[in-house]
């Protein structure tokens, strides 16, 4: 044994001070390893639909439903399987409700805690005692802890377990303890859960969807090109700005701005209205139909008209700024024949659908006037003094990266960029070309300069960096040709507006180069698998989902409202447990109120991706990796302490 390894022992003894205590974590590591492993949820594409989202988390995508009916049987009828299963996903709401109901509030709630002490033991079976304990709320620790361990066949505690629910109720805490239990089944149903990108845009909620995952036990996300964004715009990067509060005015979101982060608009609202005042601003309609009135429908039109000629004209600038990010062709406004109404695009000469331009000066059309200046100085402010804002995106940067590597699978957003023929595509990133691999942990090294970097070069490279990802053609986020914010607006033929996606989605079929991506990402091709999102799966058109033979998921379901007319559904999720990989199709939520009141879950069609042939074990997971390492360490050292090398402490 060298010095090195004495050393490390040495400094392991101070954890595991005798043989003894050695001994006893190898016993409790070896038996963890035997354990079934838990249960992974996956999701993507959020897009700021909190009910929807909040309610296959809150019903574990089924599975606690599933676990009602293993512990109940045929013992319960079909609608008190549906009621409990609402109480367990929305337990403060459910037994406001029911109480009004109800005769005997104090028979409901023996009966009821009884069950879901049932569930909670099911939900428990996987995890180690301590596990449990530790997910145990504190206020009812102890009583959940010998609730769950109740003999139901023996007779010697009967007397003691209904005397514990007899004083809960009658000291009034009986709705906090049923509360208590919902949520420890919630936690319990899932043990990791992995976003996998773009939580914000399109939806009203994205910030409520980020206060529940702050408040979650264990999670990880992959930034998706819609997360980066706004996290550009909370360092005042003004071509992500730009994009933000456009797309809050094109889906009539104002809100999120103003009343979840209190960013004033007035500015911005005021300068619209003036300078667009007799403009219809035709081409500048709002998606998705939301319901406005009419007053407030107009200023959202008129602001989102009013920020996309500022895009236009901040995003030239940052273009000319880094011509390395090869975007000269997306600079347009010079393009435009004024007096003729037409721009020039790729050769082609195009009338344009709106002709008003008040604002662009046809010499100098970049230049800001005095006053768009003086909206884009206001919004900096706004956005990099927002303390919620940046605490979300905080969190954004602490729990998220552009891509994950657990258990075999390879997660993250959008694509690993490819050429034509199916090789890793170069992407400059100032000065130097990367790629694969290599590409996402320089972009990603770049996103966290933007937030940390001391030396204000570094940072405002990670700030333009963070703009160029959401846009750029070379991004891992992108994944298109170009991104055609001028052309949807403004050109009506469709082949000017086409976004041409990354030959990625083309190859994901093709054994050998999903093959070659694994092998870049130091991955096993024959047992790993890419789960991604980004591009809506066309359900309703026969498109599958899983790829390449199950090696590849491609999970953006459309949890979009937007998006439900292309899907055809409602949303993905990706359930991996002990027994394989299951992938759960959903259909629409008709509101919260409607899933307590009516007891309406979301029916979702489940498809097995993959069944194993042996029950996968702790031991054959990331973290069982870790454990086999620590117990080696642990031997080590048990044998040093029996041979003498190391005395004992205790």
């Amino acid at each position: 044994m060298d010095a090195t390894d004495m050393r490390y022992l040495e400094l392991l003894s101070r954890l595991f001070p005798s043989a003894d205590k050695a001994s006893a974590e190898i016993i409790n590591l070896s038996a963890i390893l035997n354990l079934p492993k838990g249960t992974e949820f996956f999701a993507s594409d959020i897009h700021g639909e909190y009910e929807a989202f909040s309610h296959t988390l809150r019903n574990g995508s089924g599975s606690i439903r599933l676990k009602i009916d293993d512990v109940f049987g045929d013992s319960l009828s079909e609608n008190e399987k549906r009621s409990l299963a609402t109480l367990i996903y929305y337990p403060r709401e459910k037994m406001e409700l029911v109480l009004s109901q109800v005769d005997d509030a104090e028979a409901w709630y023996a009966v009821t805690l009884q069950r879901l002490v049932a569930v909670c033991k099911r939900a428990a079976q996987k995890y180690t005692r301590s596990r449990v304990r530790k997910a145990l709320p504190k206020d009812f620790a102890y009583i959940i802890e010998e609730l769950m361990t109740e003999n139901r066949h023996g007779v010697d505690k009967q007397a003691y377990y209904a005397a514990i629910v007899d004083a809960v109720i009658r000291t009034d805490r009986g709705g906090a303890l049923v509360e208590a239990l919902c949520l420890l089944i919630q936690r319990l149903a899932i043990e990791r859960l992995h976003i996998v990108g773009d939580i914000y845009d399109r939806g009203p909620y994205p910030h409520i969807i980020m206060d529940a995952l702050m408040e979650h036990h264990s999670l990880d996300i992959q930034w998706g090109n819609h997360d980066i964004v706004w996290m550009g715009a909370s360092l005042g990067q003004r071509g992500c700005i730009a994009h933000v509060v456009r797309n809050c005015a094109r889906y009539g979101n104002l809100s999120i701005l103003e009343d979840a982060y209190g960013i004033n608009i007035l500015p911005l609202a005021s300068f619209a209205l003036e300078a667009y005042k007799d403009d219809p601003c035709v081409a500048f309609g709002l998606k998705g139909n939301p319901d406005l009135p009419p007053q407030e429908l107009e200023m959202n039109v008129k602001i989102q008209k009013a920020m996309a000629i500022i895009q236009f004209k901040v995003e030239a600038q940052l273009i000319d700024e880094n011509p390395g990010f090869g975007l000269e062709d997306r600079k347009l406004l010079d393009k435009i024949d004024y007096e003729n109404g037409t721009v020039m695009l790729d050769g082609v000469a195009y009338e344009l659908t709106d002709t008003v331009f008040p604002t662009v000066d046809p010499a100098d059309p970049y230049r800001l006037t005095p006053e768009e200046e003086e909206v884009m100085q206001r919004l900096e402010q706004a956005f990099t003094g927002c303390e919620k804002l940046q605490r979300h995106m905080r969190f954004f940067l602490d729990a998220g990266s552009l891509y994950k590597v657990c258990n075999g699978n390879l997660l993250f957003h959008a694509c690993v960029p490819l050429n034509a023929d199916g090789s890793l595509m170069e992407t400059e990133v100032f000065g130097e070309t990367y790629k694969g691999r290599a590409l996402y942990d320089v972009m990603e090294r770049y996103v966290r300069a933007a937030f940390d970097d001391a030396d204000p070069e570094l940072a405002k490279r990670g700030r333009d960096l963070l703009w160029y990802m959401w846009l750029g053609e070379g991004s891992p986020l992108f994944a298109k040709s170009k991104m055609a914010t001028f052309e949807l607006y403004l050109i009506a033929e469709k082949e000017a507006r086409k976004e041409v996606k990354n030959p990625f989605y083309s190859y994901l079929d093709d054994e050998h180069v999903m093959g070659g991506i694994f092998e870049d990402f130091g991955m096993d091709p024959e047992t790993s698998r890419i789960v991604c999102g980004h591009v809506p799966v066309k359900v309703k058109d026969g498109e599958d989902p899983v790829k390449c033979g199950g090696r590849v998921l491609t999970i953006d379901g459309g949890f979009s409202k937007a998006y439900q007319p292309t899907t055809g559904i409602a949303g993905y999720t990706l359930i991996s447990n002990s027994y394989g990989f299951v992938l759960a199709a959903h259909e629409p939520l008709e509101s919260m109120r409607a899933a307590v009141v009516n007891e309406l879950d979301i029916h979702s069609s489940r498809k097995v991706v993959e069944l194993v042939d042996k029950r996968t074990l702790v031991a054959d997971t990331d973290n069982g990796a870790v454990l086999k390492q620590q117990i080696a360490d642990l031997e080590e050292l048990l044998e040093a302490y029996r041979c003498g090398a190391i005395s004992e402490k205790e």
